[in-house]
Formats: structure tokens, sequence, C-alpha cells
């Protein structure tokens, strides 16, 4: 059986998912798409279904029986086990007691920046910045259509963590262009 910490974030998902009610991949994929949890991690249905195949494998899921509607494939539905609730809990443990350096590749476009003209860099930054801002709209709506529908906080702590680093992200970013618009961050052609 392998570790907690070898779960994928998929399968963190689908088994979050299992834990809330036994439900078939195709459901299952319905529900992250509806909740926008394709922003958290990236789901295809094959993908899904090749998950919930290796979850399976390893004693974390189980079927529970196969139904079929008219003309459709089969659907085989599945629960947690106890294993898997006992995976999923160690494995959210350690994702947020745990803090590892992902390796974003934005980071290392800043770092490698300066082999640009200014006056792209600047161009590309605010591009950036209009971006991060019209998400932050859409997490602002977010926020207020769970806020009216009533959803407890606690199932969207998620959407309050990203809303604050986009903020924080485009607030470093104007205060980056401005040093650079006023020369307070020099472009000259020295090198180093």
């Amino acid at each position: 059986m392998p570790e907690p910490r070898t779960l994928t974030p998929l399968a963190v998902a689908a088994l979050a998912l299992l834990a809330e009610r036994p439900s078939h991949p195709y459901e299952m994929y319905q529900t992250l798409m509806q909740r926008s949890e394709d922003r958290l991690v990236k789901v295809r249905p094959g993908s899904l279904y090749h998950t919930v195949d290796r979850l399976e494998a390893h004693g974390f899921v189980r079927a529970t029986g196969t139904e079929r509607e008219g003309n459709r494939p089969e659907r085989t539905t599945y629960e947690i086990t106890d294993a898997g609730t006992r995976a999923l809990g160690e494995r959210i443990t350690d994702i947020i007691g745990t803090p590892i350096n992902e390796y974003p590749e934005f980071p290392l476009g800043l770092g490698e920046a300066h082999n640009l003209p200014i006056e792209t860099v600047i161009a590309l930054l605010r591009k950036r910045v209009s971006l991060i801002r019209a998400d932050t709209t859409v997490l602002d709506d977010a926020v207020t259509q769970l806020t009216e529908r009533g959803v407890p906080a606690k199932y969207w702590l998620d959407v309050r963590y990203q809303r604050a680093l986009a903020a924080a992200d485009a607030a470093l970013l104007e205060s980056l262009i401005a040093d650079l618009e006023t020369g307070v961050v020099s472009w000259s052609e020295d090198k180093h």
C-alpha cells in the first residue's frame, strides 16, 4: 500500500469527494467542475477514472455497485474505505503542515527578466496584473455566491487563500512596475 504522501492532488480530491458520499467517477468529475476545483487540481474525466482505479487497487476505495441508465455505459459507484479515510487525513495533514517548494515558473521568469528589454518586461507585468485582477474578481464573485448560498466558510478556505495570494501578488507586481518605471530598479546593460 503506498504512503499517503504519494497521493496525487487528484487522488486527494477524489478521496475527499468520496468522504462526503459514495459516487461514480463521472459524478465526481461533475462535482469537481461545479465547485470550480479545477482551479486547485488538474482534472480530466479519463485521469479521474484512472485515479479511482489506482485508489481501488491500493484499498483506499471500494466498489459498491454498478448501474446503467438507458443506453449509457455502466457506472460503478465507489465509497471510501477506512484506509482511504486515514490516508486522506494524513495527506491533508502533510500538505497543510509542511511547506514545500513547488518550483513555480513565474519566479524563474522574474529572475531572468533582465534578459528582455525593460519595456517588454513592464508590458508583460502589466498584462499579468490585469489577469490577476480579473481572477480576483472571479474569486470575489465566488465568495459572494458561496456566502449567499449559505455554504459554511470551512468548505472554501482555499478560495480565501487564493484571493489573498492574488491580491498580494498584484500589489507586489504593481510596486515592481513602479520601481522599473521610475528607475529605482536599474535596467542598464551591466553584466553581473
